[in-house]
């Protein structure tokens, strides 16, 4: 089936794409690790709120189970809702262009309508199988972004109230730390 579905003149694009890209996605990770394990180690300061021409981002804590819902019921949807503009603006354009391309809303109108057969017969199998990935990306980039950003909030607010309302002279007695415990 994959055979019927894959277009000959794009089959030599596919394969370098997809092994580009696992390539830069593991050369970029182990990066931000080194600079992620630096930036931890001397406490470095970070941006927390920011205005820019393309969107007001600012730090705060979100609930991953609503970024995965809105990522469900559209891609990029769980990325307005934490903040990533440009890679929400990606996702629904692209999304769009493949329900677009796939004719996949047709199909649904005319399954529901009863005609089973021209709701198959009109599917474009070379975009529809697109959709899998931006949806499920979609979901798994909201959820994770999520989950980091609320860490990264965490951080940041274990070192704010250090600095500001931490005396460096108080010593907390020993048996209220085993109490708490």
């Amino acid at each position: 089936m994959a055979k019927e579905v894959l277009e000959p003149r794009w089959i030599l694009l596919y394969i370098p794409v997809y092994i580009y890209g696992i390539w830069d996605s593991y050369r970029t990770s182990i990066d931000l690790n080194k600079v992620y394990l630096l930036a931890e180690h001397e406490n470095a300061n970070f941006i927390n709120f920011k205005i820019t021409s393309m969107e007001i981002n600012y730090l705060d804590k979100r609930k991953p189970w609503v970024a995965v819902m809105w990522s469900f019921f559209m891609p990029g949807a769980g990325q307005v809702y934490i903040h990533r503009i440009v890679v929400a603006f990606f996702l629904v354009t692209w999304t769009i262009i493949i329900v677009y391309f796939s004719r996949v809303l047709e199909s649904v109108d005319l399954l529901v309508s009863g005609d089973i057969n021209y709701a198959k017969e009109i599917l474009n199998p070379q975009w529809l199988m697109f959709l899998p990935s931006v949806y499920f990306f979609s979901i798994y980039d909201a959820y994770v972004n999520t989950v980091e950003n609320n860490k990264l909030f965490d951080s940041e607010q274990r070192t704010y109230l250090k600095k500001k309302y931490q005396n460096k002279h108080f010593n907390l007695p020993l048996n209220l730390i085993k109490r708490s415990k």
